[in-house]
């Protein structure tokens, strides 16, 4: 399993080394490499020469003195509209917030029926709100959550993690006045990018619902490189046996195709 949603450090130089010593203890390495990450393509080639594929491009928003002077008129409509009928607040204490969050992400799992590594625990949820350059956004009606939005700050650069809302905050929009608000948070403190992920679907391109609320809070794209490394050959080829190449590793193709 590699780390969700993508792969970060300090010394991307000094990764091939690291993935050696984990030979002795893991099958298999799979990773998409941070699109703000100080890696090269030949870094890349280097660490994942059995795998390496751009996989999607991510939407990145260039940050300035006036963060939203290129977001998609559509979405400041919205975003004027629900601020005129929400509130929006960073939350001091995101840790405190858990009963409140995973209310909202219950909601979201049974709304898009979510599976797999993304239907998180409350315990996994405890961990990531205490984790170092969380900022947790809350929009609320009347003094009650209807959504919320949760994002990594890391350098200059702060990254979307998840965000949930319950029907009130679909209804009112909570969604564009909680990304207008992060803009103009991590712009005032002196962050000079955001990066949104990229959409739904296998390239990320498409022209879904998830695509265009992205595509217009963003200046641009980075593409995002997905890697994979056999650390054990045999037993990666016990394990395989007929599993789906074209997914890596192919032992594990049963249970996300």
């Amino acid at each position: 399993m590699g780390p969700y949603p993508i792969f970060s450090c300090e010394d991307w130089g000094g990764l091939d080394e690291d993935l050696r010593e984990l030979a002795g203890e893991l099958v298999a390495v799979a990773l998409l490499a941070d699109p703000f990450g100080g890696w090269t393509i030949e870094t890349l080639e280097h660490c994942f020469a059995d795998v390496l594929v751009h996989f999607k491009d991510h939407f990145v928003v260039e940050l300035g003195p006036d963060p939203l002077r290129h977001v998609d008129p559509h979405h400041r409509r919205n975003a004027a509209r629900a601020e005129r009928e929400l509130a929006v607040e960073e939350i001091s204490d995101p840790v405190a917030f858990l009963d409140d969050w995973e209310a909202l992400y219950t909601n979201l799992v049974r709304r898009h029926e979510i599976r797999g590594a993304a239907r998180f625990s409350r315990a996994s949820f405890a961990a990531q709100l205490a984790v170092p350059g969380l900022v947790a956004l809350r929009a609320s009606k009347e003094g009650a959550t209807v959504g919320a939005a949760l994002w990594y700050q890391q350098g200059d650069v702060a990254y979307y993690h998840l965000a949930a809302y319950n029907p009130q905050g679909y209804e009112h929009g909570a969604s564009f006045a909680l990304f207008a608000r992060a803009l103009e948070l991590f712009a005032a403190r002196g962050l000079a990018w955001v990066s949104l992920g990229a959409g739904a679907g296998a390239s990320g391109n498409s022209d879904d619902g998830l695509s265009r609320f992205k595509r217009g809070w963003s200046t641009g794209t980075r593409p995002a490189w997905f890697g994979g490394r056999v650390l054990q050959p045999a037993a990666y080829e016990e394990l395989a046996g007929a599993g789906r190449q074209s997914w890596f590793p192919a032992y594990r193709a049963g249970e996300f195709a």
